[in-house]
């Protein structure tokens, strides 16, 4: 694990660096499952899940919700002065990272630091931390994951930004995606992340869909383009979203993220960055999302999230469902894991948990959780018949006409050949009940 690196302030007192104790551990400060160093499917569990610590929600978020104000008083918020404060929350934010051992951390360019309206105030503002990030990287060995521009908070955005009608807003959008994209690659970034937060639109009265995804397209390719020519050689990914905060977003899922990327040609440069939370909202489970990424060769990372299923919105919750988590493990390891990227907990605490430990026990939670579910997947993987049930029931497409059906022999009237033939097939089951029990077996 790195070594603990802290400023002249330790944030997170009385906490020392969060170590393996196994199963029979009773320490609430301690990993239970999560060995980085065990060695699952080939990899090191530090190696398969190339944990991340979401800027944003861990150090910027302060508790507030639709219904109410800031519940989160951190004492690195206190210095009036913006890049200073912004020294503070980044010593915060390397203590708590190098403590919990996460080789990464992820960040919007505001995330880093407080922004104006004023650009080139900013970029004198994000070049000062982006400086002092380096020394803290160098210091302590943990990498960038991926950085990314905030183009939705802003007032100014809210009728899009790279499909804003205004070409001034558009601007002013890819003003701060180069910042973004600058500070990334000057931290050894190994990605870059698109979410397109007001990419869509709210009615379709006030709204040339058509062109407004045509500028997407566009601003990619330039942004692409811009980074490529400025050494840049990581992969860039899309986050897709249904809705939330516009009623209609034009990532709504995986499969739409992918037709969009293939009729735009961008998908020699682009993968995706799949969120739990997300595909709960689109109305699929995340393993469906998933898979649906890894058949197309682009599962390239993962915000680790949850939804809640009594609230219809973006709760971004740590995840804690072993169950859910293992489908999805089956799914990572029979795909091969992630191209490029790795988990990120975009995951905030609950407006009402507020110790500083209880950043430490959501992480600590999340970590177990799929660590525990990669070793019970694997277990599944070798130790049952559940690879083998799904190669026989596709078995009849193997040999004989299905598989000459397969290789794209067979014409339409061989088909009905075939079936007169052979009479009504006879019903076959699925065993979804078995196959869920198997999962539980190994739980």
């Amino acid at each position: 694990m790195a070594n603990v690196i802290t400023g002249e302030t330790e944030f997170f007192k009385g906490i020392s660096q969060i170590k393996y104790e196994g199963t029979t551990s009773d320490n609430p400060l301690a990993f239970r499952w999560y060995d980085e160093n065990k060695v699952v499917a080939g990899k090191t569990l530090k190696e398969h899940f190339r944990f991340a610590c979401a800027y944003w929600h861990s150090f910027c978020g302060n508790g507030a919700d639709p219904f109410g104000g800031p519940s989160h008083v951190f004492p690195w918020d206190k210095n009036a002065d913006a890049v200073a404060r912004a020294k503070d929350k980044m010593d915060a934010a390397f203590e708590f990272i190098t403590k919990m051992g996460l080789p990464y951390y992820c960040f919007h360019d505001v995330d880093l630091v407080d922004y104006t309206n004023d650009v080139t105030e900013n970029e004198r503002r994000l070049q000062a931390i982006v400086e002092y990030a380096k020394q803290k990287q160098a210091d302590s060995g943990v990498k960038l994951l991926w950085g990314t521009a905030n183009v939705f908070s802003n007032p100014r955005y809210m009728n899009g930004a790279s499909t804003n009608p205004d070409f001034h807003v558009l601007a002013h959008a890819a003003t701060q995606v180069k910042g973004a994209l600058d500070a990334t690659i000057a931290l050894g970034g190994e990605n870059y992340v698109f979410w397109g937060g007001r990419e869509g639109y709210m009615t379709l009265l006030n709204t040339d869909m058509k062109r407004e995804q045509e500028h997407l397209a566009r601003f990619l390719h330039t942004a692409k383009d811009y980074a490529r020519a400025n050494g840049f050689k990581g992969t860039f990914f899309i986050e897709p979203k249904p809705c939330e905060p516009t009623k209609h977003q034009y990532d709504y899922d995986a499969a739409t993220v992918i037709g969009f990327l293939r009729q735009y040609d961008l998908l020699g440069d682009f993968k995706l960055n799949l969120e739990v939370n997300h595909a709960t909202l689109a109305g699929h489970t995340f393993q469906h999302e998933m898979q649906v990424a890894a058949d197309a060769g682009l599962l390239g990372s993962m915000d680790a999230n949850r939804g809640d299923y009594q609230n219809g919105w973006d709760t971004d919750q740590f995840p804690n469902n072993v169950g859910e988590l293992t489908e999805c493990m089956l799914v990572f390891l029979q795909s091969g894991g992630l191209q490029g990227g790795g988990i990120n907990f975009d995951a905030k605490i609950r407006r009402n948990s507020t110790d500083m430990e209880d950043l430490f026990h959501a992480h600590i939670g999340g970590m177990d959780t799929f660590a525990r579910a990669l070793i019970v997947a694997d277990k599944v993987l070798t130790q049952s018949d559940y690879l083998q049930f799904r190669e026989d029931r596709y078995a009849s497409f193997d040999t004989g006409k299905g598989q000459e059906f397969e290789q794209g022999k067979l014409s339409l009237e061989d088909l009905r050949a075939y079936a007169i033939e052979q009479g009504e097939p006879a019903a076959k089951s699925g065993r979804q009940e078995y196959l869920e029990n198997l999962i539980n077996r190994y739980l």
